[in-house]
């Protein structure tokens, strides 16, 4: 049962849609959530909110942050900070990297546009999904500098092909093998916000494929390869000269198996709850797999990331850079190119404020020594929407 406060809580953010209007107001990436709810189709708010199953993973990957607690040092000169960082060639002005997530026009018409203009004026690095609802040659224009692709590997070979050099003809300078979806998943929320959506599907989809499929016929053609091994890695590094990250890794002998055959990075990621329901927080799987790469590869770490807190732990723990996917989403649903720039300054500001705090004032500062691993996820009082 919730107490008074909970409950009061809960009504807050259910009628911030209501109540902000400009994207200077909004505190933090919950309240974007909020509002983006209310603008956002409910079809496509189920599809963006969706994990699998009962949606336990999804709710793991926030928990799993409580078993991880910060241990600030004091009195160290902060007085200059620096977020910037190089990963793979991939120069930042922050650790946070905008993960790969599918149609965006679905959110707002600006779409993978208003992502990628944000991501240029904060300069963060980006990475897009091969879902894209705009073309990836737009993309990195508007981008104004290399952005990296996310892979789907097709069932046609030729097809895989055809899209990873595509994607390095359009400026991409690597790609996120995704191998974590081999037969699919049971997305009960997303069923269930669709029912209480009206509109007819054609109104948005009208059958077409997105932007990457030009030119090929999808008729009967798989997203995901089920018959895939390690040895996709060399396949792919002979059609191509971008780097190649393994995105999909939950445990260390898969982080190793990945370096072992040729991969240049590593992805810490659960898709966000969204491909097998494990009930186990990507942060809990990062111990295991830093241990494992051994420093031999960069990796980077996505699902659940709501907080500079967060962060701050994951980069700590070994992580070089860190992945959001639906809090920059919520931003574009709400407030379009604005609102991605919004959630952006809200979680540097909050990672800032926890480097600073910290005693660390650059990321290459951050390290094991700042974090704790208490072995167990400390109980929340309330499971709401501060979980997902």
């Amino acid at each position: 049962m919730l107490t008074s406060y909970e409950a009061f809580s809960q009504e807050i953010e259910e009628t911030l849609g209501q109540q902000l209007t400009d994207p200077s107001e909004v505190i933090n990436v919950f309240e974007m959530e909020a509002v983006a709810r209310e603008k956002i189709p409910p079809a496509h708010y189920g599809y963006l909110s969706t994990g699998v199953d009962g949606d336990i993973t999804l709710r793991a990957n926030r928990a799993g942050f409580t078993r991880f607690q910060i241990k600030p040092r004091r009195l160290v000169d902060v007085s200059q900070p620096d977020l910037s960082i190089n990963v793979l060639g991939a120069q930042a002005d922050s650790p946070i990297f905008i993960c790969p997530v599918g149609s965006h026009g679905g959110f707002n018409a600006e779409a993978e546009s208003g992502v990628a203009r944000a991501a240029a004026a904060k300069n963060h690095h980006m990475t897009l999904s091969t879902q894209s609802s705009t073309p990836i040659e737009r993309v990195v224009e508007e981008r104004g500098g290399p952005i990296w692709f996310q892979l789907y590997p097709t069932n046609r070979w030729e097809y895989t092909v055809a899209m990873l050099q595509r994607a390095e003809r359009a400026g991409a300078t690597a790609v996120a093998l995704t191998i974590d979806l081999p037969a699919g998943r049971n997305v009960e929320t997303q069923s269930i916000f669709m029912r209480q959506d009206n509109r007819t599907c054609s109104d948005c989809h009208r059958g077409q494929a997105k932007p990457i499929f030009d030119g090929l016929d999808m008729q009967g053609v798989g997203l995901n390869d089920p018959s895939l091994t390690w040895d996709v890695i060399g396949r792919i590094k002979e059609v191509t000269d971008m780097k190649v990250l393994i995105k999909g890794i939950e445990v260390g002998i898969d982080a190793s198996l990945a370096i072992e055959n040729g991969a240049d990075g590593i992805w810490v990621s659960n898709h966000g709850g969204r491909a097998t329901e494990v009930d186990r927080g990507s942060i809990e799987c990062l111990p295991e797999i830093v241990s494992a790469v051994n420093s031999r590869a960069p990796i980077i770490i996505d699902s659940g990331f709501r907080r500079g807190t967060d962060i701050y732990k994951a980069l700590a723990m070994g992580a070089s850079a860190v992945g959001i996917g639906r809090p920059y989403i919520w931003g574009l649903g709400a407030f379009g190119q604005a609102g991605v720039e919004r959630v952006l300054d809200l979680l540097n500001r909050e990672l800032l404020i926890t480097m600073q705090g910290s005693g660390t004032p650059t990321v290459d500062s951050i390290g094991p020594d700042y974090v704790l691993d208490a072995g167990y996820r400390v109980p929340r009082g309330r499971l709401g929407r501060d979980l997902y």
